[in-house]
């Protein structure tokens, strides 16, 4: 369990707007910019584009309140429908309000998202309810499903008119087999999800069992991104490309650390005794958390299965 429960109040966030360019909008906690780079977990960040036709909702929140703070603030710019919304991840935070949307609304996840919440949401439910407490309206929601999935290494392209081109790229697991990137070309207009959680002092969290994987695609993901990129985390203050670097160097870092007490022949307990890894511990709050009981021990597992092959 992480020290704070909940990692962050469902019941206390207030959603704010940012405009990021024409009719290109970024839905982000009102304690973002204070407190993201002072370590403290923020709640899930989103997005809308309007488009000729209607909206594209980026994130749909993980409970009512939080739904409706974000309707609040589309309908404070458009009154256009929501015609797509698309989930970047399977953690509740992200999809559980899918059933508060329009009818009409068109769904969007990784494939591996779909297939997951389709079999395991009580259980899903149940994992955000212990992270993020009850009493918080997540007992409350109801299983939609997606309308389109997008399999592995898949890209899906939707055109929003007047050069609005939303590319939505499956390149997972960088955090998970259930990530989703949104990227605006034209606008360089970059939704990062959990992959990239926040910036410094923040630490990606890989707790799905997976290393090797996500470190190649999270470099991936950060190489194709342009120096100019606006990059929206899934859970911090708006930044650019250089903002998320501190997510590659760490993994970077503890995979060359992890490789090196294999290499010696550590054991898992050894290992976490010499890779604790000081310079990357800056003040997040779930440092320790992530890196001894999840981060840590997927790199050793993957590091270790990998020399054994």
């Amino acid at each position: 369990m992480p020290p704070v429960v909940p990692i962050w109040d469902a019941n206390k966030v207030t959603l704010g707007l940012k405009k990021i360019s024409n009719d290109v909008y970024a839905i982000i906690p009102a304690t973002a910019e204070v407190e993201t780079t002072k370590g403290i977990p923020q709640a899930t960040t989103g997005g809308f584009i309007i488009g000729d036709k209607g909206v594209l909702l980026i994130e749909v929140m993980m409970t009512k309140r939080l739904y409706d703070q974000e309707l609040k603030l589309i309908r404070s710019v458009t009154d256009k429908p929501i015609i797509y919304a698309v989930n970047t991840s399977d953690h509740g935070d992200h999809c559980f309000s899918n059933y508060l949307l329009p009818a009409s609304a068109v769904i969007v996840q990784n494939q591996f998202a779909k297939d997951n919440l389709a079999k395991n949401y009580e259980g899903i439910k149940q994992f955000m309810v212990t992270l993020f407490g009850s009493g918080r309206g997540i007992e409350n929601t109801v299983y939609r499903p997606a309308d389109i999935a997008i399999p592995q290494n898949g890209k899906l392209q939707i055109d929003m008119g007047r050069g609005k081109l939303v590319e939505l790229l499956n390149i997972s697991p960088a955090q998970s087999m259930a990530d989703l990137f949104v990227w605006m070309p034209n606008q360089k207009v970059f939704w990062a999800g959990n992959p990239f959680i926040a910036e410094s002092p923040a630490i990606p969290w890989l707790f799905d069992g997976f290393f090797l994987e996500p470190a190649a695609n999270l470099k991936k993901v950060y190489d194709f991104l342009p120096d100019d990129a606006i990059v929206i985390p899934g859970h911090g203050r708006i930044t650019n490309k250089a903002g998320i670097k501190y997510t590659i160097d760490y993994v970077d870092a503890l995979k060359d650390q992890v490789q090196a007490a294999v290499n010696k022949g550590l054991t898992l307990e050894q290992t976490k005794e010499v890779v604790k890894m000081k310079d990357f511990d800056k003040g997040y709050v779930l440092f320790n958390w992530l890196h001894y009981n999840f981060n840590l021990p997927n790199a050793y597992k993957d590091i270790s299965t990998n020399k054994k092959n």
